[in-house]
């Protein structure tokens, strides 16, 4: 291959890294104007000037869409996972609407005495990966999956899916397409996690279908009593040990309960008075609101919600609030269609526009028999650089409460 010959569709983390080791390459983004020369020598240039006939290999990053002029243009695209399928090793793909990362990193966690690393979406490229690590496993999106042609899991973990994405997909019925593309490539011998809305999907892979937690326990011989996570994340972990049980017949409680999850999912703390706060500022959409809600189902709860909700049909949140005995405190860019949206669903809310002013009025109701709890089911930059930041102050606020 000649690596001149490498056109890379956006200037991202994916790409560059894949620069470094095959460029120098040919960069194309929205976002320059003026052709230019990198300091790792790699040439940018406008969209307006690719020309598919110049290049071998065409390489977009993760989220660049089908209806981008790029993509449309480019005749020999091959997907990042393509590029590396020769090299490597025995992989695990782990995808779904929410999850993806913390059971990732379970496996990992896991399977680390193995020598096993992960990556993909989980933050490091493909590019960055050993090939000489004997497992890979992959946080993959559906933005991957959509442009891959060869590329296959030799284990396939798919966590539930709920709607996400439809807008870059175009349907509801591509973004399952494309979680479900794997299932086509795979092979006698390999094994598919898979829910059971997606039973009857063809494969050629071993298929251990779920509905739900119970499911996994009984096909695998789990006592769910032994693992200490709840909620979704009890999902992520007998999934996680799921595939140990697929590899190596383990069944490890203190390894899997000895696992820490990241900040800012379901996160408990308590304050000065032993009020407990949950920080799920990672929670950017519906799905993942309500799973921190079922988590808590059995608690009064003060559940701060809005950010940017990019115009989401949040009809499919307020359905399932009114099983619950909650206040909703609206903050963001959203407050006030949250606040219509309560009052429709006679839904007990207050009106904050910010997060300080949340917290402050969560305080003066919160008591040691109740739940506080951020978990926005929106994105954050409408008020904040991300979700860690939005998180971050959350607990220093709650913290502050006398």
């Amino acid at each position: 291959m000649k690596n001149q010959k490498i056109a890379c569709f956006g200037y991202g983390k994916t790409t560059r890294a894949i620069a470094k080791h095959f460029g120098p390459c040919t960069f194309f983004d929205d976002k320059i104007t003026v052709p230019s020369v990198d300091e790792e020598g790699n040439t940018l240039k406008p969209v307006g000037e690719f020309d598919t006939r110049l290049f071998t290999h065409e390489i977009p990053s993760p989220g660049f869409p089908p209806s981008h002029t790029l993509i449309k243009n480019a005749q020999h695209l091959i997907s990042e996972y393509d590029f590396f399928a020769p090299q490597m090793p025995f992989s695990i793909w782990i995808s779904g609407t929410n999850g993806k990362t913390t059971t990732t990193q379970m496996v990992e966690h896991l399977l680390s005495d193995k020598g096993a690393i992960s990556g993909g979406n989980i933050g490091t490229p493909l590019a960055d990966m050993s090939p000489d690590a004997p497992i890979w496993i992959l946080e993959t999106s559906s933005f991957s999956m959509h442009y891959n042609n060869t590329a296959r899991p030799n284990i396939y973990a798919l966590l539930p899916v709920t709607p996400d994405h439809v807008s870059w997909h175009g349907s509801m019925e591509e973004y399952y397409n494309a979680k479900l593309k794997p299932l086509s490539m795979m092979r006698e011998g390999e094994a598919v996690i898979l829910p059971k809305m997606f039973a009857d999907a063809p494969t050629k892979g071993f298929k251990i279908v779920y509905e739900d937690e119970k499911d996994l326990a009984k096909y695998f011989g789990f006592d769910a009593s032994k693992i200490k996570f709840k909620g979704a994340f009890l999902m992520d972990a007998m999934i996680a040990m799921g595939i140990d049980k697929i590899l190596y017949d383990r069944c490890d409680y203190d390894r899997i309960n000895a696992f820490i999850l990241d900040p800012h999912r379901q996160e408990e703390f308590r304050d000065a008075r032993d009020r407990l706060w949950v920080n799920d500022s990672k929670a950017t959409n519906i799905d993942a609101t309500l799973a921190a809600l079922r988590t808590y189902s059995d608690y009064p709860i003060h559940l701060v919600l809005g950010g940017d909700d990019k115009g989401v049909d949040l009809e499919e949140l307020f359905t399932p609030l009114k099983r619950y005995d909650l206040t909703v405190y609206a903050i963001g860019a959203n407050a006030l269609r949250l606040e219509a949206l309560c009052k429709q669903y006679a839904i007990p809310c207050i009106l904050c526009n910010t997060l300080d002013v949340a917290v402050e009025q969560i305080s003066k109701k919160h008591n040691r028999h109740s739940i506080a709890m951020l978990s926005p089911a929106a994105a954050s930059l409408d008020q904040f650089t991300s979700y860690a930041e939005r998180g971050n102050l959350f607990k220093e606020l709650a913290k502050a409460t006398k």
